[in-house]
């Protein structure tokens, strides 16, 4: 063939596209499984942190076997659909949140911590420039908050993102979500020095407003599902 002419140009950058193609394919494919349990791992790690537990030089998967005792996927109106803490974690929040609220299977993580019984919630909403996400354990009064992690697709460095930081996460710890006739009310995170009639609520982060209303709506539209199993406290 002419490797002057036009149709060689062609026919060899198709070859190329074909190859690589291929090759990316085959290498997606052999890596899956490895990138589907760095996924997993990463977030029994956000579970565990919710929960307060040191990771650090730790087997992240041996303790969230140790400390993750059980786990329910219900509904909305607080019935079992299932008991199980491998389905629980299987559980598709992002797929779940696009159902109507009736047909949506919401998972409850079941924590043994010190003898103390914690329930850990999904979070999931939208910040600034992308989704943000998170977990919230609770006491076994499903009311108190005992932790929170926040993590987030994107927002602004020194801004935003400081929803990761310990300070802005550790002032949820004891926060109340619902009030005094167990009505939930949610927490809400407002500019330092301002008040919030009727709920508890925390510190937005300076200079990053509309991340901070974002961590608000998320606590909210994610525990409102919750409402029913939060209100039964036998």
């Amino acid at each position: 063939m002419d490797t002057n002419k036009n149709s060689y140009t062609l026919i060899y950058a198709v070859v190329m596209v074909v190859v690589i193609a291929f090759m990316l394919s085959f290498v997606s494919s052999a890596l899956k499984e490895k990138q589907t349990s760095n996924v997993n791992l990463d977030r029994k790690k956000q579970i565990l942190r919710s929960l307060k537990i040191d990771l650090k030089d730790q087997d992240a998967e041996a303790l969230y076997d140790k400390y993750i005792i059980n786990g329910l996927i219900i509904n909305s109106n607080a019935e079992t659909l299932a008991e199980s803490k491998d389905d629980t974690f299987n559980v598709d929040i992002v797929k779940e949140s696009s159902r109507p609220l009736n047909e949506r299977r919401l998972p409850v993580y079941i924590a043994d911590v010190d003898g103390q019984i914690k329930y850990i919630i999904s979070l999931r909403g939208a910040g600034l420039w992308g989704p943000l996400w998170g977990y919230l354990a609770l006491n076994d009064d499903k009311n108190t908050i005992f932790g929170v992690n926040f993590s987030h697709a994107g927002e602004t460095p020194g801004l935003g993102a400081n929803i990761t930081d310990a300070w802005f996460q550790n002032q949820f710890d004891g926060k109340r979500i619902l009030d005094d006739r167990r009505e939930f009310v949610s927490i809400a995170v407002t500019k330092a020095g301002t008040r919030s009639a009727g709920s508890d609520q925390v510190d937005a982060v300076s200079g990053g407003t509309i991340t901070s209303k974002g961590v608000e709506d998320m606590l909210y539209d994610s525990m409102s599902q919750y409402d029913r199993f939060f209100q039964r406290n036998e």
